[in-house]
């Protein structure tokens, strides 16, 4: 009795988990599926800024040239951050925005790093991409659409596991992959979610925790700004933010971090009273050079007036698992081949929680078919009935 009354407490939490996320769901594989391919749609389409095939032998411009060229295109904008693409230095992006705090309202600038001549204006905030982008990411309701899509991925995080319980008891009496095509759609139908969810359950986990992460995203910076930054700003408490005319070159603040972290390259630099950096310094951030580490940040934080490094905190256990959970919710690890399989499991996941939608309308039927009872073999105590209901989505 008492396995009969868990077995039924598992199948509601696992039915009304998965009912309520599955339509969100749905929209994040889909909207997810596109951006796996970010970097190859943009190619194709032309949309990719791509450095000039020209025979540059001289010294590079200076990151000031290249901010200045930048400037020049947007005069009453300040610059938040400048960047280099992992793959390709020969660019600078620089990003400018009306006020240094947090905005939708920005705009890049592609310098060339070696002549300091602009490429082009790449805009980031418009198009097919940039609205799947703002779907998938919060539903384009900022931080309250986000926490809610994490929500959502708590509560597959859920499913998944009270399905994975299920699923015990459902194949006791039949063979691992079994679809029963003799019986009626719906059986069918059954069987093959039950198959598809158990194949790509380690997948849906990873992309569902690691989907959880990333909406946690801006709090997870906020919380390192009040843990570490504001201990390691004590000298500066009470000072305003440098303003642009007394700060020293920038590029004296890149050769400064780099000389104190020789073994890492350049990933993006936050300007003084950005989200990612404080008030008074240039913020560095490195990378390794190996495919893990060059997911992991290291900042160094520059004097903008002096021009001195006064500190390289080790960033906290929590953004180190957000910096590694985000190239791996998309499959930016392993290239093209990780890409592909990627999209091929999302594809699955599809049908997955597409077949757990139809199997619950199916059940509201009020004519149930007559082999359906008999779907799934139950333990003493349990009704057949309730194990041969799809309980929800099964990833």
């Amino acid at each position: 009795m008492a396995s009969a009354r868990a077995l039924r407490t598992w199948t509601w939490l696992h039915t009304w988990s998965s009912l309520v996320c599955t339509v969100f769901m749905l929209l994040l594989c889909l909207t997810g599926l596109p951006l796996i391919f970010h970097h190859e749609i943009g190619h194709l389409t032309g949309t990719e800024v791509e450095a000039p095939d020209i025979d540059h032998r001289g010294p590079r411009a200076s990151l000031d040239a290249v901010l200045q060229a930048a400037r020049a295109r947007h005069p009453e904008r300040v610059v938040q951050f400048v960047s280099q693409d992992e793959d390709d230095d020969r660019i600078w992006f620089v990003t400018l925005t009306p006020t240094p705090e947090p905005t939708d309202d920005f705009r890049s600038v592609a310098v060339d790093a070696r002549t300091a001549q602009v490429l082009a204006e790449p805009r980031f905030d418009e198009g097919f991409m940039w609205v799947m982008f703002k779907l998938h990411v919060d539903l384009f309701a900022g931080l309250p659409g986000k926490l809610f899509l994490g929500a959502m991925g708590l509560l597959l995080v859920i499913a998944i596991v009270s399905g994975v319980v299920l699923y015990a008891p459902f194949m006791r009496k039949l063979e691992f992959g079994t679809v029963r095509r003799d019986r009626s759609p719906r059986v069918r139908w059954l069987d093959l979610h039950n198959l598809l969810g158990i194949v790509t359950l380690v997948w849906a986990l990873v992309v569902g925790a690691t989907g959880v992460i990333n909406t946690w995203a801006d709090l997870l910076v906020k919380a390192w700004q009040v843990e570490t930054m504001n201990t390691l700003l004590a000298p500066y408490r009470g000072q305003p933010v440098v303003p642009q005319a007394r700060r020293g070159p920038v590029q004296r603040a890149l050769d400064v971090a780099l000389a104190q972290q020789p073994h890492k390259r350049l990933s993006f630099i936050a300007f003084p009273g950005t989200a990612f950096s404080s008030p008074h310094h240039h913020t560095v951030f490195l990378r390794g050079q190996t495919p893990l580490s060059s997911k992991l940040l290291q900042p160094v934080l520059v004097d903008a007036r002096s021009g001195e490094a006064t500190a390289a905190p080790t960033l906290p256990w929590y953004l180190t698992a957000l910096l590694v959970s985000q190239p791996l919710h998309f499959g930016d690890y392993g290239g093209l081949p990780m890409k592909i399989l990627w999209a091929l499991l999302d594809l699955v996941t599809i049908v997955v929680l597409g077949s757990g939608l139809y199997l619950w309308l199916q059940r509201r039927q009020p004519r149930p078919l007559p082999d359906e009872a008999r779907a799934a073999p139950g333990p003493a105590g349990a009704t057949t009935r309730s194990l041969s209901e799809p309980q929800g989505t099964l990833r």
